[in-house]
């Protein structure tokens, strides 16, 4: 379709028509508007949790309070979710070797989580049963749909991510049974439990893509065989055996053997990520990207092990873990998967490179900062002005059709 141009008082604008393919295309699959949803909500909400801390420090005009539960559920059921989505409505079709979702599905299942989100957004306007129903909708959704086409060509291996999506709703559901009043303290629970799924699924898909992109930049750049990633296979069986168990243990079990098995995990990603040759991966962002999260995985899991036994702050734990890995990796990926999906070169851009080490610079603030406002606020700026560079530089990759069609 060729590029129509309106002036408007000498300015060049896209014509409706131009607008209207974009936002089709964008509809079109699912990476491309879960990943900018992503980015959005993760902007908005970092930014608002950084103005409230910002007031509470007297840095700015006082802001009504928000509530600390909200901002992790949005961060964990808003962000996460929305990422995982648009990861597995992409990745899922390739596994398969079966059609994506079509636009009707994706506008479907987006506007599910869009009303998960505004719902939530709205909870004093509304009942809290109503936001509960609403908000619980989405995942089972995006679960059939991923159902359908992995029984197309079932392996073990991708059917137990169908687990880590269950234990994700049943985290959110807890959040809301103790909203809606139904029980007295399962919301402390809840997002535990969903950061942990997040970051299950960064310990067994960021420990596949991880070393494989790693081999495929070393075989691009004529690398010796002998030199490429490795990984024990002990270590991939018991870290998935751990990372699939991890939000369930932390739902049943009592706290301490489920901070034992946070810990463990981490201890175990060390050997596993220790012959990835992540050092070799200095001069390519999407690269040691990913690495750096890994490492940061392992170091979160490890801290939330030793706060189990007062060693350390669970809080410091669970923002290495949420910042660092959940952040950093899904960014990663992302940005790595929208090149990839419309046929452009998979080389970072220096937007891209600043998101990675902006999302870096924000975990090191806020686990060096603790309850420091000043640092607090200086890490909810950096999270935030990651995501809005993300998310300016993912929508000309989203909004236009894939390189190698024209």
């Amino acid at each position: 379709m060729p590029l129509r141009v309106l002036t408007v008082r000498g300015h060049a604008t896209k014509s409706p028509e131009v607008i209207e393919s974009s936002m089709k295309r964008v509809f079109g699959e699912g990476f491309r508007i879960f990943f900018l949803a992503a980015g959005v909500i993760g902007a908005v909400a970092g930014l608002l949790w950084t103005y409230w801390v910002a007031s509470g420090a007297g840095l700015l005009p006082v802001m009504q309070d928000i509530p600390t539960q909200w901002h992790a559920h949005e961060m964990i059921f808003g962000y996460g979710v929305a990422a995982v989505g648009g990861f597995f409505l992409t990745a899922v079709p390739n596994w398969t070797n079966t059609d994506g979702a079509k636009t009707a599905f994706v506008v479907t299942v987006f506007g599910l989580w869009l009303v998960g989100r505004l719902t939530v957004w709205s909870m004093p306007l509304l009942p809290p049963m109503t936001v509960m129903v609403l908000d619980l909708l989405f995942v089972p959704v995006l679960a059939v749909k991923i159902l359908s086409q992995l029984l197309k060509r079932p392996k073990p291996q991708n059917m137990v991510f169908l687990t880590m999506l269950c234990a994700l709703w049943v985290a959110n559901g807890l959040v809301h049974l103790e909203w809606i009043g139904a029980t007295d303290d399962t919301a402390a629970t809840g997002l535990r439990a969903g950061l942990l799924a997040l970051a299950g699924l960064i310990a067994v898909l960021g420990g596949r893509v991880t070393p494989a992109f790693t081999r495929n930049a070393m075989k691009r750049d004529g690398v010796p065989e002998a030199q490429w990633p490795q990984t024990p296979d002990w270590t991939q069986k018991v870290s998935m055996t751990l990372a699939l168990g991890m939000p369930w243990v932390v739902m049943i079990a009592p706290p301490v053997i489920a901070g034992c098995w946070i810990g463990l995990l981490g201890l175990v990603q060390i050997p596993r990520q220790a012959r990835w040759r992540g050092l070799a991966t200095g001069k390519e962002p999407l690269i040691w990207s990913l690495h750096l999260s890994m490492a940061l995985l392992a170091l979160g899991l490890i801290l939330w092990g030793l706060a189990t036994f007062d060693i350390g702050t669970e809080t410091a734990a669970i923002h290495v873990l949420g910042i660092g890995a959940v952040g950093g990796m899904t960014v990663a990926v992302m940005s790595r998967a929208a090149l990839g999906h419309t046929g452009r070169p998979l080389t970072t851009s220096p937007a891209f490179s600043a998101v990675y080490a902006l999302m870096a610079g924000a975990v090191v603030l806020r686990w060096i900062g603790q309850s420091e406002p000043l640092a607090l606020v200086a890490a909810g700026v950096s999270w935030t002005t990651a995501l809005v560079i993300f998310c300016v530089a993912l929508w000309p990759i989203i909004s236009r059709p894939r390189v190698d069609r024209g």
